[in-house]
């Protein structure tokens, strides 16, 4: 006797009812794509590449060592790091810096790089920039053994800040999935958005203490740079990963309110704009 052939789920998927502001769940359920994703995007950054993974290792040992000899030797920033050699004060806060760089770019330009992807099936296009910044977190962890290999050379020893470091790092990715958010949403419409990303990034570094200590800025204007978050970010990083470095100050709460504040206003910006996407990446 011939079993009943099964009848064929049918899925249906229609716009939502008015305006949600995340689906927790759903992401969740779409996890393994985000991951595929990911996967993809570190694929076709290494592949046809002469040295592959090393430019994680060059970039930053590269710059680190352009920094040492401008700003420590030259402008004698050295004898500001509070006794801490000056090529790893710049090595712990380019890190991070560099993490938070790139995931500003890709997530900002993640929409339009996966475009077909986008206009042809339906899935949480929060997913695409996500998974840009789980990539790039491959890099920062590649990124985090040479520190390790930089602070066995100069005999620094790890403390108990070290538990902190995750708490820091989601700081940093808070405020660099917020702003890139905002950038993605808006680089669908207006292409000259990812024109503008670089020069944003650029800028941005020069008023966050990674070549110079947050010590060195007047303390009636501290306040100042807790409006940037990544001033308490990279700070964050010195003071968990290099003993004698001091704690950052009153204006980490700052920096950590508006990080908030750009990972909240960014989702609800790139959700209220996402029915647009398939227009705007269509046309």
């Amino acid at each position: 006797m011939t079993a009943p052939t099964p009848t064929p789920e049918t899925i249906r998927i229609q716009p939502t009812s008015g305006w949600r502001f995340l689906d927790l769940r759903e992401l969740l359920h779409y996890r393994e794509l985000a991951g595929f994703l990911a996967w993809r995007d570190i694929k076709v950054r290494y592949k046809q590449t002469a040295i592959g993974v090393a430019w994680v290792v060059l970039q930053p040992l590269l710059m680190m060592l352009v920094f040492w000899l401008f700003f420590g030797k030259l402008a004698k920033l050295d004898q500001t790091t509070e006794g801490v050699p000056y090529p790893l004060f710049a090595l712990a806060g380019l890190l991070p810096w560099q993490l938070f760089s790139r995931t500003l770019n890709d997530s900002g330009n993640s929409l339009v790089t996966n475009q077909r992807l986008i206009t042809k099936i339906y899935f949480p296009r929060l997913i695409v920039p996500i998974a840009t910044t789980l990539a790039a977190l491959l890099d920062f962890a590649i990124g985090l053994l040479l520190l390790a290999g930089a602070l066995l050379y100069f005999k620094i020893p790890p403390t108990l800040h070290l538990l902190c470091l995750p708490l820091f790092l989601l700081l940093m990715l808070a405020t660099a999935l917020g702003v890139g958010f905002w950038l993605a949403a808006l680089n669908t419409e207006y292409r000259d958005v990812m024109y503008a990303v670089p020069f944003l990034t650029q800028l941005w570094m020069f008023v966050t203490p990674v070549v110079y200590p947050a010590a060195l800025v007047p303390e009636r204007l501290r306040w100042l740079l807790g409006l940037n978050p990544m001033t308490g970010v990279v700070e964050g990083f010195r003071w968990c990963l290099l003993a004698g470095t001091p704690r950052p100050g009153g204006e980490l709460w700052l920096s950590a309110g508006i990080a908030l504040l750009l990972l909240l206003s960014g989702i609800a910006w790139f959700r209220w704009r996402e029915r647009t996407f398939i227009d705007t990446l269509g046309g």
